[in-house]
């Protein structure tokens, strides 16, 4: 029986990292990579096996293996799945993949990653309307629809990790749509926790504030090249893996992120939402 984790969002930022640390550290005989770009998956693929070797180089002395344990045969096979998982229809598309690859072999669902998502800089008024609810078919409906899909296959011991936000402890001026779905996703994952803890299933949100990836560019729409004081993925991801497989079930990492979270309890949902408004402004050039 062919052991599965699923990574959506995988051809860069975060998705890219628990590619990397996950790949080496699994249980998993097989990882799928789950993307809309295939070369950017393809390139992730590359560099985790280019890992992978140069790890194999340094665990062998004069030419020969050291131990049978280093055979990359043991490292996980990488399938990069290029797909647009958004809304109804990505669900499907990817209910079908699965049914597809049950046909071909039988397997389990170890752990599924629910990394896809974006986000928007600016008013509401003035973001494309599109743009937004394209963010909810992502970050919401996509979201929830492959959790429901990969739950048949999932066991004791499988586990769920969504990414939600910091954004989701509070309505946030400038980021509105953006906030909800991440609320949205954090209250969705606490709520499959408290169903799925009897059938063994971890699931766990992680909330991250700022992180260095290309979030920024695409939410500023190439205004804001880089997210301002952004924290290092590789900490980010190797903190949530670790708290995951304990089964948290809220995960943040920076200490600053863990006092925002806390103090949103005492600020006012409109109190936040205006202050955010009026005073954190976020470069866009939506038109």
């Amino acid at each position: 029986m062919r052991k599965i984790t699923i990574i959506t969002g995988a051809s860069s930022g975060m998705g890219a990292e628990f590619a990397r640390q996950i790949a080496n550290n699994t249980e998993s005989s097989e990882i799928w990579l789950f993307a809309r770009n295939k070369e950017k998956l393809e390139s992730v693929r590359n560099g985790i096996l280019g890992i992978e070797q140069e790890n194999e180089k340094r665990k062998t002395e004069n030419g020969k293996q050291e131990s049978e344990s280093y055979a990359i045969h043991d490292f996980p096979q990488i399938k990069v799945v290029p797909m647009n998982l958004s809304g109804k229809e990505g669900v499907t598309l990817f209910k079908t993949f699965l049914a597809t690859e049950k046909i071909s072999g039988g397997f389990e669902i170890d752990m599924l990653v629910n990394n896809a998502g974006f986000g928007t800089y600016g008013e509401f008024a003035t973001t494309p309307l599109e743009k937004e609810l394209e963010m909810i078919d992502l970050n919401c409906t996509a979201l929830t629809g492959l959790c429901g899909a990969v739950l048949p296959y999932m066991h004791k011991g499988s586990s769920i990790i969504n990414v939600a936000s910091l954004a989701a402890f509070l309505p946030l001026g400038n980021f509105a749509v953006y906030a909800a779905t991440k609320a949205y996703v954090l209250s969705f994952s606490v709520a499959l926790a408290a169903e799925l803890k009897d059938k063994g299933i971890k699931v766990s949100a992680l909330c991250p504030g700022s992180v260095s990836t290309d979030f920024a560019n695409v939410a500023s729409n190439g205004a804001r090249k880089e997210v301002l004081n952004g924290k290092n993925p590789v900490m980010v991801v190797a903190h949530c893996l670790k708290k995951a497989k304990r089964g948290k079930k809220i995960i943040l990492w920076a200490k600053k992120w863990k006092f925002t979270a806390f103090m949103s309890r005492f600020i006012g949902r409109y109190l936040g939402a205006r202050y955010t408004f009026k005073y954190n402004k976020r470069p866009s050039e939506w038109r």
